[in-house]
């Protein structure tokens, strides 16, 4: 059995050079499958707003949704060190009210840290998250929440300029107290140099091979969501084939009268004779 992540242990990751993985999942079931595997941490995403909930965007996703999916996946995977994600609207409006809703998610959830969206604009509100006991993970780059604002789902960090602001802005996360920072859809290069600018890890989703850890949407590495697939996310198993074969043969099964067979069937005796 793997032995459960500390935060210390991802700064000692870092500084041995030693790589991890990290995947979404947003309920019971799946954090008990990915608990059983190899990979080292869990995030429940706000992305359970499309794979669980089938909105459009992480937008309209609740405090009350994120507790609710957190919960589970803390039952389900004790030895996964386990990330909540702070939802639009929890953390922007005043550091006292993202002192309220952290608190919140991280007493309700039992989960190991809250990770927000955004960069130096943020460093006062995470200190203050920080200062009341919670565990922060930061997100820079193509930061969902804010699509809108960076003109949609596009490659961060193009320009040096740009580039640039992100350096930076890793830069004040550390400072901040972020014990590690998620870095999203940017250059391979942009990727490479963020990793080396700070000590704490960054943990990459499509930002190249030479940050610390390796971030992916669950349903997008088993091939189960058909909606749609970032340049850089890579199918490792076909489960969502493997299940539609499955419920067509329980399906043709049912309908033809195959199942429920002998096997499957009750077959103690009971006398009906008087009824």
């Amino acid at each position: 059995m793997k032995k459960k992540m500390s935060i210390l242990d991802f700064k000692k990751y870092k500084e041995e050079k030693r790589k991890f993985a990290y995947v979404t999942a947003y309920d019971y079931t799946m954090a008990s499958i990915v608990d059983e595997s190899d990979v080292e941490v869990i995030l429940v995403g706000d992305s359970l707003g499309m794979t669980m909930l089938g909105y459009d965007s992480t937008v309209p996703v609740t405090v009350d949704d994120m507790i609710h999916h957190g919960k589970a996946v803390v039952r389900g995977a004790k030895n996964t060190f386990i990330t909540v994600d702070m939802p639009f609207g929890s953390y922007e409006i005043s550091e006292k009210e993202a002192v309220k809703n952290a608190v919140r998610i991280f007493k309700e959830t039992g989960c190991d840290c809250v990770k927000l969206e955004g960069g130096s604009e943020y460093v006062d509100t995470i200190k203050a998250i920080i200062k009341a006991g919670v565990p922060v993970m930061g997100h820079i780059g193509l930061t969902p929440q804010s699509s809108t604002m960076l003109g949609g789902f596009k490659v961060q960090g193009t320009t040096t300029e740009s580039a640039k602001k992100l350096i930076e802005d890793a830069k004040a996360l550390e400072e901040a107290g972020c014990f590690s920072i998620v870095l999203e859809c940017v250059p391979s290069v942009v990727g490479k140099k963020i990793a080396e600018s700070v000590s704490v890890p960054i943990l990459g989703i499509g930002a190249g091979k030479d940050v610390d850890c390796q971030v992916i949407v669950l349903q997008d590495v088993l091939g189960m969501y058909p909606d749609f697939k970032p340049k850089f996310v890579k199918i490792f198993a076909n489960v969502r084939e493997e299940m539609l074969k499955g419920l067509n043969a329980y399906h043709d099964e049912s309908v033809s009268g195959a199942f429920p067979s002998e096997e499957y069937s009750f077959n103690k005796k009971v006398d009906l004779s008087d009824l």
